[in-house]
């Protein structure tokens, strides 16, 4: 398999917490014991390992998801001598998982079965670092945090409902809108409604079907169109509605409508009188 392990530092928004991103790939490597101040979340993707972990073994599966909870020590290992073991883990402060939770998260099983959710980190875990919204960046991998921590800790969520989430997501839109080269981040629009992030997210998902930063980037597509129109070039386009660089707006763009900027400019100029 060979041996490699790559630590990088992702942030949270445009001053948001920073975060530990680990992808290793390893043959023999076994870890003296550690702990570490932060929850570890990791899935693996590839062969298997064994964990030295609360005074038992746990041992991993492509797919798995393992939670270490903070200052607990552990150990890891190659599950058997031919096959190594290959993850991806990132290091979150407790802040990230309590957030839509009655109390602090506590996982009595470390190890979780759930398809899903796994699929879900791994995707979040590569687009991290090389996300260009601050404002995307900020609220994927805390939704996840947030799921992973409702559906397979000990402790109670807090309710779902959020009160007057009509007038709240209508809000969050507006300054969004108003806000479109410089959108707030989603801790100061939290803290302008007086909810945790969560709960902002959740109001806006349940009344608008999408998180924020899926709205405001398709409101900067549906700008976007009408400055293509009038013959302006996509890589000026790009900045002019918010996105971060042409390849922001042309991934967006297709996503949205299908096409490129370029292909979309062409096209209505073409029927132009």
């Amino acid at each position: 398999m060979g041996e490699q392990a790559v630590w990088t530092r992702a942030r949270l928004g445009r001053c948001g917490p920073r975060l530990d991103l680990l992808t290793a790939r390893f043959d023999k490597h076994v870890y003296a014991p550690h702990a570490h101040d932060e929850f570890t979340v990791g899935v693996c993707v590839g062969g298997s390992e064994v964990i030295d972990y609360r005074g038992g073994h746990i041992r991993t599966g492509p797919g798995s998801i393992v939670v270490l909870a903070p200052g607990e020590v552990h150990t890891g290992g190659p599950g058997n001598a031919t096959d190594g073991y290959a993850y991806r883990a990132l290091y979150a402060d407790t802040g990230l998982l309590k957030d839509g939770m009655l109390g602090l998260p506590h996982f009595r099983e470390p190890l979780i079965d759930d398809p899903e959710l796994a699929a879900a980190l791994l995707v979040v875990h590569t687009d991290l670092n090389a996300c260009p919204d601050p404002l995307e960046a900020e609220s994927r991998l805390p939704w996840l945090l947030t799921a992973l921590a409702r559906r397979h800790s000990a402790s109670r969520p807090a309710p779902d409902t959020v009160p007057g989430a009509d007038r709240i997501a209508l809000a969050v839109r507006d300054r969004l809108a108003d806000g479109l080269l410089e959108p707030p981040s989603l801790a100061d629009l939290a803290a302008e409604q007086g909810l945790s992030r969560y709960q902002l997210l959740r109001a806006f998902r349940t009344t608008m079907g999408i998180p924020p930063y899926a709205w405001l980037a398709q409101h900067r597509v549906h700008r976007a169109r009408r400055l293509l129109e009038s013959g302006i070039r996509p890589a000026d386009v790009a900045s002019l509605v918010g996105f971060a660089d042409q390849a922001h707006l042309t991934r967006w763009f297709r996503r949205v409508l299908g096409v490129t900027p370029a292909a979309y400019r062409n096209s209505v100029q073409d029927v132009r009188p």
